[in-house]
């Protein structure tokens, strides 16, 4: 089963996740089609999600790790604000930037982490400490950002059962099934109830344990591409799609 590095399984995700954004493109996808690429697609973020705590975990810093994510949160925060101001068409606005939500993932990991190094603190106030700066800390990582509320949770369920896979699958498929219940609403049509559910999809998170299983927990080539490669591609394509759209909208 693990038979690809994390470089050739982003190199995949990269893929899928321009699939699921062809509809940035108006008229580009029957209306269908834009709802069945999105389902196909739900595994990227939790994958990327996964990887971001195996970078946690193996990184030489997790502080620079967490700052290089909140600094390209921030390239693409300026980037999105720039592009829609420029093209000023409301159905082409891009909003999306999943760096923020895996730097704030990261950001809750380093504060449950982190160790104090004063001699003076017993282990009951160490674990006091956590407990107070901890939990407001991932409580609003869960709220803060795009996917934050099935992306933060997947990734303190990967870093905290990294040693136990079977309670991490199932921790995993139990979240999946909190965020279906409130995603059961009962439409008018069968196909619009049907459409409503692919649309809010963060419940289909489960759908990254086969991409988990294929990980040979290798990084892949070590190179300034690789390293920098996603952090680009990312809202590079978003960019650009949205930019095509404009032109097609106008043509």
């Amino acid at each position: 089963m693990k038979r690809y590095n994390a470089f050739e399984l982003k190199l995949f995700m990269a893929l899928l996740m321009v699939l699921d954004h062809l509809d940035h493109i108006p008229g580009l996808l029957p209306p269908w089609w834009a709802e069945i690429f999105h389902v196909l697609t739900r595994c990227v973020a939790p994958f990327f999600a996964f990887m971001a705590v195996e970078g946690f975990i193996h990184t030489r810093s997790r502080a620079r790790y967490n700052v290089r994510l909140f600094l390209w949160s921030g390239i693409m925060f300026a980037g999105n604000f720039a592009l829609d101001r420029l093209l000023d068409v409301e159905s082409l606005t891009v909003y999306n930037n999943i760096f923020f939500t895996l730097a704030m993932g990261v950001l809750a990991l380093n504060v449950w982490c982190y160790q104090p190094k004063c001699e003076k603190l017993s282990p009951k106030a160490v674990a006091a400490l956590k407990v107070l700066v901890a939990v407001p800390v991932t409580l609003y990582a869960c709220v803060a950002y795009e996917g934050s509320n099935s992306v933060v949770p997947f990734m303190l369920i990967c870093y905290f059962l990294r040693d136990r896979v079977k309670a991490r699958n199932i921790a995993i498929i139990v979240l999946s099934a909190l965020l279906l219940i409130p995603t059961i609403q009962i439409y008018p049509s069968m196909e619009t109830t049907l459409k409503m559910m692919m649309f809010n999809s963060d419940w289909l998170v489960f759908t990254a344990l086969p991409f988990m299983y294929l990980y040979n927990g290798e990084r892949g080539p070590k190179t300034a591409f690789s390293k920098y490669f996603f952090y680009v591609f990312y809202p590079a394509h978003l960019w650009l799609l949205a930019i095509i759209g404009y032109f097609a909208m106008a043509a």
